[in-house]
């Protein structure tokens, strides 16, 4: 396996965001453990994320997970390190989740990264082949050339698979820790593991 760029998913990725759903959970007059037991049951499930919703009988409040902003003290303490490492180390680091415009100014502002796109900039939504196929594309690599590191299995892990790539699973946040790891897709449990699962091994010359 030589690696020689990798993307990285966003939330629960390289952003912690718990406290962004407890705004949600507030704005939808709910305590917030009873909007993540909800969430889990839609993860168990295989279900997309808004079905939550139905399952707890309330109206998804709209615009108000879109009006939330992330912030620095969302970052995840070895998110910055990681791809500092990444980009010392000679490869192309990106950034792209299923995220807007919005969050495209905020990563490039904050995050140290070779290019910030998402599904508003490529014009696809994971898990379509095509989002996937454009960051090859960016990277001006071969497929089996590029990482894509991201928290949720039907999103980031298999379709990334699917396209030829590097798949590396991050198991935290609920979808990164409510589901398997696939086969073929590599798991850590933090990005301060990725360095030394994708970066050759350093050889030591003796004198």
């Amino acid at each position: 396996m030589t690696v020689r760029a990798v993307f990285f998913d966003v939330g629960e990725t390289l952003v912690d965001e718990e406290r962004i759903w407890r705004e949600v959970a507030g704005a939808a007059g709910l305590q917030p453990h009873v909007l993540f037991a909800a969430l889990g049951m839609t993860i168990a499930r295989g279900e997309d994320h808004w079905a939550l919703w139905d399952h707890l009988g309330v109206e998804r409040p709209v615009g108000v997970w879109e009006r939330f902003d992330y912030d620095e003290i969302d970052l995840y303490p070895d998110a910055v390190p990681c791809l500092e490492r990444l980009r010392s180390e000679g490869l192309f680091v990106g950034l792209a989740g299923n995220q807007s415009r919005t969050m495209e100014a905020w990563a490039r502002a904050t995050l140290p990264a070779d290019v910030v796109t998402s599904s508003d900039g490529v014009g696809a939504r994971k898990p379509d082949p095509a989002f996937f196929e454009r960051l090859v594309e960016l990277a001006g690599m071969a497929a089996s050339e590029v990482a894509y590191v991201g928290d949720r299995v039907d999103n980031d892990v298999l379709p990334a698979l699917a396209v030829g790539l590097v798949a590396v699973h991050c198991r935290r946040g609920p979808w990164g820790r409510l589901r398997p790891t696939p086969e073929g897709a590599v798991a850590i449990d933090s990005l301060e593991e990725l360095p030394a699962v994708i970066l050759p091994p350093r050889v030591e010359f003796r004198r």
